[in-house]
């Protein structure tokens, strides 16, 4: 899957094209033991049973990945999750923003169904993975939902909260470098209040150091759910 990122370096600005063919969604990825019980126990709530090891690696398809404003569901149960993408080009390791959007019903049946069910919409900007890597902690996800017309924060966290991109990389590629041609999601920070759909999703990745951010912004357009 060909994805365009412009590049936002201290130095200059730059447009790239990177190919994606292998996709991973790393899950269950808090360093706080006590943060993924919390996560563990919103999708309980959900009757999604609890994983086998922690953190795991769902393999998606790479033309799941969009940088699309619109992206089409199948009903109206599902909803996206602000998590890094970390991917590589010409050697360098590039830093952006991704939505594990998943059907939270089919979730019940089968996690990796779930995820390999629903689009995952990407940012268009990137930051070196250098510029960022001495306050990596420091970087803060958020998220948005609307409800009743409203803009509502749904989701925020320093990544403090969450395993190094390097553990994640090293835990399924079993190095310190993400390979060319691979992307990979870095697991989500805990949702403010209950899991839940919304027409919108927008999502922000803050690097309060440098005072910059990654954001993007997707819409829904629901099928309907034929028995």
């Amino acid at each position: 899957m060909k994805l365009t990122f412009n590049v936002q370096a201290a130095d200059a600005s730059r447009s790239i094209d990177v190919d994606i063919s292998t996709c991973i969604v790393a899950g269950w990825a808090g360093r706080d033991v006590q943060a993924i019980e919390h996560h563990i126990e919103e999708l309980a709530e959900l009757g999604v049973p609890r994983p086998s090891a922690v953190p795991l690696y769902y393999r998606i398809a790479a033309n799941q990945l969009t940088q699309d404003e619109e992206v089409q569901v199948v009903g109206g149960e599902s909803s996206g999750e602000a998590e890094v993408f970390v991917f590589s080009h010409e050697g360098q390791m590039l830093v952006s923003l991704a939505s594990d959007h998943t059907d939270r019903k089919l979730e019940a049946h089968s996690v990796a169904l779930s995820k390999q069910l629903c689009a995952k919409p990407v940012a268009r900007d990137a930051w070196p993975y250098a510029e960022v890597e001495d306050h990596w902690d420091e970087l803060i996800l958020r998220s948005w939902i609307e409800e009743g017309g409203e803009r509502v924060l749904y989701q925020e966290g320093p990544l403090a909260t969450l395993r190094h991109p390097h553990d994640l990389i090293r835990g399924h590629f079993g190095g310190d470098a993400i390979p060319a041609h691979a992307g990979m999601t870095c697991g989500t920070v805990a949702t403010i209040g209950r899991i839940r759909p919304s027409p919108v999703f927008e999502m922000e990745l803050h690097d309060p150091r440098r005072d910059r951010r990654i954001t993007h912004r997707y819409t829904l357009a629901i099928l309907p759910e034929i028995a």
